[in-house]
């Protein structure tokens, strides 16, 4: 319950179930037996553990969206707060530029990728709306540009200290959080 928008999540669908005249004992089951992990709810912050510090996957790609994540990681401890981010080209301008406005009020470092995906925009584009964005960003001390996901993920790995939280926002859901699960079983399978 400590996240807002998971709590939002949850009483829409009671309501839902509810307005459907599910049964409250199946309503209460389900909400006790629920998951949200990669494999219930793929790229809906999906949390993992990477060496002492917290990551979390989400497919967030709009300012609303980013909003709602942003508020629920300044509620979680973090020595350093880390975002990996893209921007989905079929996006309007503004909204590409308010994503990282909002990161850029939370996040110490930020890590920009483009990636093959760019939906109709030339490259370049995208990472130049998120960074001008970023432009007079209150608490960001970092920018960084990388081209392809994968390699922003593990840019942003090798740097995460215990103690850091990571918000990680994926394009390619599947593949992104297989590579996410890749690193951290290769993390747990080094010695310490």
């Amino acid at each position: 319950g400590t996240i807002g928008f998971q709590v939002d999540n949850a009483m829409a669908a009671i309501g839902a179930a509810w307005a459907l005249d599910v049964p409250w004992n199946t309503i209460l089951q389900g909400l006790f037996t629920f998951v949200s992990d990669s494999h219930a709810v793929p790229g809906r912050f999906n949390l993992f553990d990477y060496r002492g510090a917290t990551l979390i996957a989400d497919y967030g790609h709009n300012p609303d969206a980013i909003q709602a994540l942003s508020q629920a990681v300044q509620r979680m401890p973090a020595r350093e707060r880390l975002v990996v981010i893209s921007g989905a080209g079929d996006r309007r301008d503004e909204d590409i530029r308010e994503q990282t406005r909002i990161l850029g009020k939370v996040f110490d470092q930020v890590i920009l990728y483009e990636d093959a995906c760019q939906r109709g925009r030339a490259d370049g584009e995208v990472l130049a709306l998120l960074r001008e964005g970023l432009e007079g960003a209150t608490h960001t001390r970092s920018i960084d540009e990388v081209h392809g996901e994968f390699l922003a993920i593990d840019t942003a790995l090798a740097r995460l200290q215990p103690g850091d939280l990571c918000l990680i926002l994926i394009d390619q859901v599947q593949e992104a959080l297989d590579h996410i699960a890749r690193r951290v079983a290769e993390s747990a399978a080094q010695p310490a």
